[in-house]
């Protein structure tokens, strides 16, 4: 039977010296190193960074979902301004109760809110200039529940109903 043998192997048994033993076993420091380069480079990857944004991911997700729909869907704040329409159907109404002296422009501007102050005042009102539901049901401009309290429910009686076959 014939047993092949490595180089290394081969001038240990020619010569025992200390040299032939150092240069094995830096063969095998060299061998061993190599497998680990090739087992390391197989692994997947984590470094600390990675490792500590993947446990809070899920944290992220949600902030970064959250941010985007409050920019896709934006929160409505108090009122809006009223538009050119609105505010021509308005100085056309301050024109005709003798509050305003002009042409309605479509702008909320210094006479304009001059104007409001002056109908606000002849009519009991707080003189704000403001548009508000009191002045504009005054002007007729406002609808029937504006300005007002909640709708109270109406009591209904649970009286029994006879309904007999006679």
């Amino acid at each position: 039977m014939t047993r092949f043998s490595s180089p290394v192997q081969f001038r240990l048994r020619k010569n025992n010296s200390l040299s032939a033993i150092a240069e094995s076993m830096t063969n095998r420091n060299w061998l061993a190193f190599v497998a680990a380069v090739l087992l390391m480079s197989a692994t997947p990857r984590v470094s600390a960074r990675s490792a500590a944004t993947t446990q809070s991911s899920p944290r992220t997700r949600k902030t970064i979902s959250s941010k985007s729909k409050k920019k896709t869907k934006p929160k409505v704040h108090g009122q809006t301004a009223p538009t050119p329409d609105r505010i021509r159907e308005i100085q056309t109404a301050l024109n005709r109760e003798g509050a305003l002296d002009r042409e309605p422009t479509g702008k909320w501007d210094d006479t304009t809110t001059d104007a409001m102050k002056k109908f606000q005042g002849n009519h009991g009102l707080n003189p704000t200039g403001k548009i508000d539901a009191g002045t504009l049901n005054k002007l007729g401009l406002g609808s029937d529940t504006a300005g007002k309290g909640a709708p109270v429910p109406v009591a209904v009686s649970a009286a029994p109903t006879s309904t007999s076959a006679h």
